[in-house]
């Protein structure tokens, strides 16, 4: 008797969510994809898939992540401890090209003058940027 095959569990935008998050928390830490996967016992394809959401992650591997990433496991969702708009809002920035590099680079910034004078520069930048063309 053959059993009906079911099809492959889909991707959720929460799977998407999880993904990204574990990407923009790993790479905060400076971590590659190679060294988390080691980590974790599996390949750093695999971190790409999770990352990338062709693979979902099961509860105890992103427990094994959450560790690794020194982040609790509410982390990679919505909601946690009631600020689940600001950290949205805060993973939509850091997902922006560069960020991180940038975030890391300004933070090795000691002099708190020097810091305001480049917060300033990118500010003005970015104003710039939003007026329309002539």
């Amino acid at each position: 008797m053959d059993t009906p095959s079911v099809p492959p569990k889909r991707a959720t935008e929460q799977d998407r969510l999880v993904g990204e998050r574990i990407k923009v928390l790993r790479k905060s830490k400076g971590i590659s994809q190679t060294a988390l996967g080691s980590s974790i016992g599996v390949t750093f394809q695999q971190v790409q898939k999770y990352e990338n959401s062709v693979n979902r992650v099961g509860a105890s591997r992103l427990s094994d992540i959450a560790r690794v990433l020194e982040v609790r496991v509410s982390s990679f969702y919505d909601g946690d401890e009631g600020g689940g708009r600001d950290r949205a809002e805060v993973f939509g920035f850091l997902r922006t090209h560069g960020a991180i590099d940038l975030l890391h680079a300004f933070s090795e910034i000691e002099d708190d003058q020097l810091r305001r004078e480049v917060l300033a520069i990118v500010r003005t930048v970015a104003r710039i940027e939003q007026v329309p063309d002539s």
